[in-house]
């Protein structure tokens, strides 16, 4: 069982790009026409992630596992995948550029250690980011380290054709 830590402050954000603790920093990050009264009904503000690092290849994000259990009380799976998700998909995003978009193509995660309470902490690496395709590998761990999931998202990047 982890130490319940959903109360604490998030760790301090990277300065690159300017991070998005706020998730309506999340549209102007990636040049995403933002949708009027839309925020609320994201997945991302009903999992309460956070994300506290956005920078080229990497972006790392919060979510507490109050609100996120499965019947039994532990860290519902598809939680743990919606995160992975998010995360990888920022970083597509961000690789993609501005007035470029994506989607995600593949998810795959295992599911390592079970997590009851506290927070869990998401690192989205790159694996590799082309003109079509980028992957990333999402590491999600506990608040002691521990892992609890491995996920890997494959995004299709899709950019803007210039005017001929």
């Amino acid at each position: 069982m982890t130490t319940d830590l959903s109360a604490a402050p998030h760790p301090p954000a990277a300065p690159h790009p300017p991070a998005a603790a706020d998730l309506s920093d999340i549209p102007a990050l990636f040049g995403i026409p933002a949708q009027p009264g839309h925020q609320a009904e994201q997945l991302i503000a009903k999992l309460g992630i956070r994300v506290v690092e956005c920078a080229p290849g990497r972006v790392v994000g919060t979510m507490p596992v109050s609100g996120n259990r499965q019947p039994v009380g532990i860290m519902h799976g598809g939680a743990n995948a919606a995160f992975a998700e998010t995360l990888g998909s920022l970083a597509a995003w961000a690789h993609a550029g501005t007035g470029g978009r994506a989607v995600g193509l593949d998810l795959s995660c295992t599911h390592h250690r079970w997590v009851s309470s506290g927070l869990v902490t998401g690192t989205a690496t790159a694996l590799h980011e082309g003109r079509a395709t980028a992957t990333y590998e999402i590491v999600i761990v506990d608040d002691r380290g521990r892992r609890t999931c491995t996920a890997r998202l494959t995004c299709a990047i899709g950019r803007r054709r210039r005017a001929s």
